[in-house]
């Protein structure tokens, strides 16, 4: 069963680089020129300026999927399976709450 789904995988996977290598060499080059790739403003040239994104917030984003979201996963899971009961979640929730805030400072 698992060697068949291996092969069955690699069959897949070997084909699609293949239909992907081909039509690259098949597909005609586009020559766009500065006119059609520009932003379109009316008519008007369209000076964008770069998107300023704030960083600030990606702190957060990285101790959530680094810490909560493999816990939680975990968590779900062996409740799924019935191995512990609710109240035993919330606690270890209630704990993981806890480590991210002393982590992040209080925030």
């Amino acid at each position: 069963m698992l060697i068949e789904s291996l092969v069955a995988f690699l069959i897949i996977v070997v084909l699609a680089s293949l239909i992907y290598m081909l039509s690259r060499f098949l597909v005609p080059k586009s020559s766009e020129s500065a006119e059609k790739s520009s932003t379109y403003g009316c008519g008007e040239k369209v000076f964008t300026k770069r998107l300023l994104v704030n960083v600030s917030l990606y702190k957060y984003l990285i101790f959530f999927v680094i810490i909560d979201s493999p816990a939680m996963i975990l968590a779900f899971a062996a409740l799924a399976l019935e191995m512990i009961n609710p109240f035993t979640l919330l606690i270890y929730l209630g704990i993981i709450l806890a480590a991210d805030m002393l982590l992040l400072g209080g925030y």
